[in-house]
């Protein structure tokens, strides 16, 4: 039997989510040059560079954008889980800058966990702030998104 799928936010709906996303990024950070976009590898890349040209859209400049892959940083899977590669596919300075994580589905906390511990490496932001198209609820850790396209409740066992 195929599994049924559920499409949670259509193509428009994703537009207005992300630009939604980009207003309130800007209302937090006011100046893109002061900002640091953070897409978690994979999906969270790709949202990570539509919010930056949102947010360039918006304001006088776009955000640097970085791409990190949190495998390595992971306190959920066993070291040959991850790929022996870098972190940080692309850097960017987070020296007293606002760094936004980005990823698409905010679940369980802990890709976010990891993405912390990652950006430590890289210096000291002035703050970190979550942004995520989807929360799922359903936490682990005490970790919440800053920045929200849609929350839906996880159902239990999923």
């Amino acid at each position: 039997m195929a599994e049924e799928t559920h499409v949670i936010l259509d193509q428009g709906e994703i537009a207005r989510a992300v630009r939604r996303m980009a207003h309130e990024i800007v209302e937090k950070c006011p100046d893109p040059r002061e900002l640091v976009l953070i897409g978690i590898r994979s999906r969270g890349v790709h949202l990570a560079r539509r919010l930056a040209r949102g947010v360039g859209e918006i304001g006088q400049a776009t955000p640097a954008v970085a791409v990190i892959d949190v495998a390595p940083f992971r306190d959920d899977r066993s070291p040959q889980d991850s790929p022996p590669v870098g972190a940080f596919e692309i850097e960017a300075a987070v020296d007293d800058k606002t760094v936004i994580l980005i990823d698409d589905v905010i679940f369980r906390g802990r890709t976010i966990r990891a993405a912390m511990d990652a950006v430590e490496r890289l210096g000291q932001p002035k703050r970190i702030l979550v942004a995520a198209l989807i929360d799922r609820g359903a936490r682990e850790l005490p970790i919440r998104a800053d920045i929200v396209g849609k929350n839906i409740e996880a159902v239990e066992g999923q």
